[in-house]
């Protein structure tokens, strides 16, 4: 018998005897121990001794009707509380009965009670409104999906109840926007005071912007590239594409270390993550049978203030990588925004240089080296004050024309 059983029988079994002895007791001496109000002491102790052992008897039962029916004890415990609570309000009652102030009881219960009443009552009633309020303007209904921003919650709308609206969560437990099989109970008096976003309240909610992110080399085919995810978008989201007559497009980024190529396509908002995983896969199968088209991926090394912070994994490439003085290297002509230099050089400056400069050593000059490739990137370290930077030096005797920045 768990403990929390056995100390409501222990209790019961103690009411009930002793309430017994006291109605004994008054059998025997009823005029003993009389009240001012006429009662009998040992009779309102045996009333309010068998009160108590009446609610420990209902509490037992109930534990042993939810036991039998396979609920876990802490139900019984729940309602073993409430029954408790009631019993001591039952007790009080027959307490100012003995004392003949059964009024004066009852006027307290009736303000105490009110006031106890009017301040739980607050949520309810909001709740029931809220209720009604969605059930006549229908903001969302079962199978729509909702976002509460304020709430940090997004899910499938299962139920609008009177009290609670039941959602099943979406994300929470993974990362992505996938229905997990948690149920969440949001009480209707929060969603006077919530944001909802719906995202499937209309057929044309039911669809959403959504992106897909490739990062190229600066010396991929750029076109080839946008083609491939291009046509990897129109091949998954077909029918989007029949039902909305939006194609997708490519929108792009220039940073230090690639071409940052945005997918932007409609996708159905239940399908989204679903949606994404079928287009990145063909995308990266297609990128892998393309000779011309390489992923861009920075390097394991990250420089600030021209010295090395990290490192592992060193192969050939990078033992190659020497640190020159600034004042050492020249950069050509190459036109250069002011703004990128700053932007870069905050970049830098709060990350590192993920990617060395590239240059060449001038012919006949063992102290002069040109920039090949990264005069944005030199740029911003110059900005910064850095009197080394990490270059890859290369054997050529010009630098291009072309220039990654």
């Amino acid at each position: 018998m768990p403990s929390y059983t056995r100390r409501r029988l222990i209790t019961f079994i103690i009411c009930a005897v002793l309430a017994a002895m006291a109605a004994f007791a008054h059998s025997l001496w009823p005029s003993l121990l009389t009240l001012p109000s006429g009662t009998s002491a040992l009779l309102l102790a045996a009333y309010v001794l068998a009160v108590l052992a009446a609610f420990e008897l209902i509490t037992l039962l109930t534990i042993w009707n939810l036991g039998r029916r396979g609920k876990p004890l802490a139900e019984g415990q729940m309602l073993g509380s409430l029954y408790r609570l009631v019993g001591i309000l039952v007790v009080l009652l027959v307490i100012g009965w003995g004392f003949g102030q059964l009024g004066a009881v009852g006027q307290f219960f009736t303000l105490f009670g009110g006031m106890i009443l009017g301040w739980s009552l607050q949520a309810p009633v909001s709740g029931v409104a809220a209720w009604a309020l969605v059930s006549i303007k229908r903001p969302f209904r079962p199978g729509d999906r909702v976002q509460f921003p304020n709430l940090g919650l997004t899910g499938d709308v299962q139920e609008v109840g009177v009290m609670y609206t039941v959602l099943n969560q979406v994300g929470g437990s993974i990362s992505s926007e996938e229905a997990v099989g948690r149920f969440i109970l949001v009480p209707n008096a929060m969603l006077f005071s919530q944001v909802a976003i719906n995202y499937t309240v209309t057929q044309e909610a039911a669809f959403m912007l959504d992106e897909v992110v490739v990062r190229i080399t600066y010396d991929s085919d750029w076109d080839t590239a946008e083609r491939i995810m291009l046509n990897a978008a129109r091949q998954v989201t077909a029918d989007v594409i029949e039902v909305t007559g939006e194609e997708p497009y490519i929108r792009s980024d220039l940073y230090d270390y690639g071409v940052y190529l945005r997918l932007r396509y409609k996708t159905r908002v239940k399908r989204r993550a679903e949606t994404a995983y079928q287009i990145n896969r063909a995308i990266f199968k297609a990128i892998q049978r393309t000779p011309n088209i390489d992923l861009a991926i920075p390097y394991i090394y990250s420089y600030r203030s021209g010295a090395e912070l990290r490192e592992g994994g060193r192969d050939r490439e990078a033992d190659a990588i020497q640190q020159l003085a600034v004042e050492k290297i020249v950069a050509a002509d190459f036109p250069v925004d002011t703004q990128d230099v700053d932007q870069l050089a905050k970049s830098i400056a709060l990350h590192g240089l993920l990617q060395p400069i590239v240059v060449a050593q001038r012919p006949g000059k063992e102290e002069v080296y040109d920039v090949v490739a990264g005069h944005l990137r030199f740029a911003a370290c110059q900005k910064l004050g850095w009197s080394t930077i990490p270059a890859e030096v290369q054997q050529s005797s010009a630098p291009s024309d072309e220039e990654s920045p």
